[in-house]
């Protein structure tokens, strides 16, 4: 179950859809690796913005795309964790608990923003999830990311 004792099951599959938020297609790898690897934790390789297997945004944060447009690339990476996690678990209701969460970011050297586009992604953890599920959590600004996108998110999930 996502939420804490108590709460009734289904509890982060019916919040997403009292949100009004749709989890798309779970996105195809890039290359050849393995997508996800689970036992009592959910780990998926990285997660980018992409839509339709096609990159939604590139650039870098603070020099090609503004902090709005990484907001969107942290929402579109975001939707596309939980799809994965959606297609390799059967539910979001067997999370219970987010472990980690890492967001990678490509900045121009001077963008200091990082921490806004990563507490919208975190924000928005507990939200769709439940309240009680924040996660450890590491925001790295890098050179460059693949396929010049701005964000990429990585997360370990623990599953009941």
């Amino acid at each position: 179950m996502v939420a804490g004792a108590g709460s009734p099951p289904g509890s982060a599959e019916r919040r997403l859809l009292e949100l009004g938020i749709q989890v798309p297609d779970p996105p195809s790898p890039f290359g050849s690796y393995v997508e996800a690897s689970h036992g009592y934790l959910l780990f998926l390789s990285g997660m980018l913005p992409v839509a339709d297997h096609k990159p939604k945004n590139i650039g870098r944060l603070g020099r090609e795309i503004d902090a709005e447009a990484g907001r969107d690339a942290v929402r579109t990476a975001a939707l596309s964790m939980l799809a994965a996690a959606k297609k390799h678990l059967g539910s979001l209701d067997r999370i219970t608990r987010v472990v980690r969460l890492g967001v990678f970011m490509a900045t121009s050297g001077d963008f200091f923003g990082p921490a806004t586009s990563r507490r919208r992604c975190i924000g928005s953890l507990p939200q769709h999830l439940g309240s009680d599920k924040l996660a450890v959590r590491l925001v790295i600004g890098v050179a460059n990311m693949p396929l010049g996108m701005p964000i990429e998110l990585e997360i370990i999930f623990k599953v009941a």
